[in-house]
Order: structure tokens, then sequence, then C-alpha cells
């Protein structure tokens, strides 16, 4: 008897996942599966619209249309919106450049000249840039180190000599 339960059992699971094998599969934004939800997708860059991979790097001219610096990050919230634009000043290659943030609507765009890359214009000189406050990136703490328990502080490590020379 129990050898003909386990049988059927085993059978059933079979039939059963074949016959789920064989249906089709639900899409998403079905009509009758209220807990779907269709993603928007976007089919095609516009001409206005930038990627962040090609928006690094791009030149940004001061008030009197020489390069300051060139865009490093972009800063933007957990919604989407861009915060700012993290601009690198000064220094040679990234060697002792500093970054400023300044909120994105401080930027006019200049179209590229030549076919080349379009640039951000600031009302803001050189050195204006130099003097502002360095943005700094959010640092997470760090967690704290725990101590050791009594008796286990320094076991097992000895104390090297200083070595002669």
């Amino acid at each position: 008897m129990t050898r003909m339960v386990v049988a059927l059992a085993a059978a059933s699971t079979f039939t059963l996942s074949v016959a789920l094998a064989q249906s089709p599969a639900s899409s998403v934004g079905d009509a009758d599966n209220p807990t779907a939800h269709a993603a928007k997708v976007i089919d095609q860059q516009k001409p206005d619209e930038w990627l962040a991979s090609k928006f690094k790097g791009t030149d940004v001219l001061g008030a009197d249309g020489t390069k300051v610096g060139s865009v490093d990050d972009i800063l933007f919230d957990r919604a989407g919106q861009i915060k700012a634009i993290v601009v690198g000043v000064g220094g040679f290659l990234g060697i002792g450049s500093k970054d400023v943030a300044l909120e994105f609507n401080n930027f006019q765009v200049v179209p590229g000249k030549d076919g080349n890359a379009d640039q951000l214009k600031l009302a803001m000189s050189k050195e204006d840039l130099s003097a502002a406050n360095e943005f700094q990136r959010y640092q997470p703490p760090r967690p704290a180190r725990s101590t050791p328990g009594p008796g286990t502080a320094d076991m097992g490590r000895r104390q090297m000599a200083p070595q002669q020379q």
C-alpha cells in the first residue's frame, strides 16, 4: 500500500512538471496578472541626451571660453535626479587636481566645433574654481573594532626584537 502511494505521488509530480513546462510563459504586464509591472524600455538615445560613460571627460570652459577643467563624475540622488557635476580643476594629467561639485543648472551646453563633442561652460573662472571648496566623497563609517576578551590579549603574538645592522 505504501509503495502504491509513493508511486502515485511520484507519477503525479512528474506529470505536473511536464504540464508546467509545456504551458505558455506569462508575459510581463499581463492583464490577468495584476501584480505584474511593465518596465518602460528606451529604444535609443536622443540627440539631446548624454551617456555617463561619454559625459565623463567633457571639457568645462570658464567665463572667458578657456578650459578650466573636465567632468570627473556625476552626483545623483536615489530618485535619479542629477544633483551636481563634479569637475576636476587644476593639476596636470589628473595629478594635483581637486574636484569641485557644481549644480547642473550652473552649466551651459556649448556645441562642439568641427564635429567635436559638446562642451560645458560656466560663469566662473579657473581662479574661482580653484578657490572653491573641494568636493568630499562619502566614506561609509568603518565598523568598530572589537576588543579581545580577558586573557586573550596578545596571545600567540611575540614581540619581535629589533634587527641589528
